[in-house]
């Protein structure tokens, strides 16, 4: 969160097993920041591409090196984001400078949809206006009416994280996402080192990943018996573990198991970041 940027940019997520994330959205500051090192990283691309296919193919090639580099140009700007947010980490490396990443709004696995629409939306917010306006300009026949026509309709599309409170793009809303700050808190070392009594299973502690186990950590600190039973009885549920009555003993054996887990895993190099990685 940049100084300039509003303090009440946190938000509720809970997730389908009753967790209360309490995500802090990315402010508009950062998320421009974050595009704007994408776009400068994806222009970098571009430079150097055109100078290879210069060279590859000279200038009597000049008709047949446009097309190829609008087309590359295209699956560039949307295979970019598209494929990073696909990613584990749910960030372009623009985002993931700026400590950003994308998530589903209502607290269920980021799906490809919501991925391709979010971005899809991007090329008629930004691209599509100014990729006329400059085929335009090089035929010669762009006016400064056509000009400031093609800039208001992206800059409507820009501006319009400033007027919402959650600092959606118009592609967040149809998407159904957050851009949220990526929070990489250390684990609790005291709740980590509880002996545990129960042992479970490698299947059982898969399902979750670090995202989850620092929700997990929040809830046992708070100590609120009626959110530690909905998150004991889901835990439960999913693993098919038996009920022996004692949640709050449950979730700490749970929770020092799972930092184990993901300790030894974190050794070996197979980082696991939430319970979605590796799941398709």
């Amino acid at each position: 969160m940049t100084r300039a940027e509003p303090r009440n940019l946190r938000r509720r997520l809970v997730t389908p097993e009753g967790v209360d994330l309490g995500v802090e959205l990315g402010g508009a500051g950062a998320r421009a920041t974050a595009y704007g090192l994408d776009l400068l990283m994806m222009l970098l691309i571009l430079v150097v591409g055109s100078a290879a296919m210069a060279y590859l193919l000279r200038p009597r090639a000049a008709e047949p090196m446009a097309i190829l580099w609008l087309l590359g140009a295209f699956a560039l700007r949307n295979g970019w984001f598209i494929l990073f947010e696909l990613g584990v980490r749910g960030a372009t490396p623009g985002k993931r400078a700026l400590g950003l990443r994308v998530i589903a709004r209502d607290g269920v696995r980021l799906t490809g949809s919501a991925i391709v629409a979010r971005n899809a939306v991007r090329e008629v917010e930004v691209f599509l206006p100014l990729t006329f306006l400059i085929m335009q300009a090089g035929a010669q026949r762009a006016d400064a009416w056509l000009a400031i026509a093609a800039l208001g309709w992206s800059a409507i599309f820009l501006l319009f994280p400033l007027f919402n409170r959650d600092r959606l793009r118009m592609g967040d809303v149809l998407a159904g996402t957050w851009v949220v700050r990526d929070e990489r808190r250390p684990l609790g070392s005291d709740l980590a080192a509880a002996s545990t009594s129960r042992r479970f299973t490698e299947e059982t502690l898969d399902l979750y990943g670090e995202y989850e186990l620092h929700a997990l950590e929040e809830v046992l600190r708070a100590g609120h018996g009626t959110r530690l039973s909905i998150v004991a009885s889901a835990i439960r549920a999913k693993a098919g573990l038996a009920d022996d009555g004692d949640d709050a003993a449950f979730l700490a054996d749970y929770y020092a198991a799972l930092c184990a887990r993901l300790e030894r895993r974190r050794v070996l190099g197979r980082s696991v970041a939430d319970k979605w990685q590796g799941r398709g």
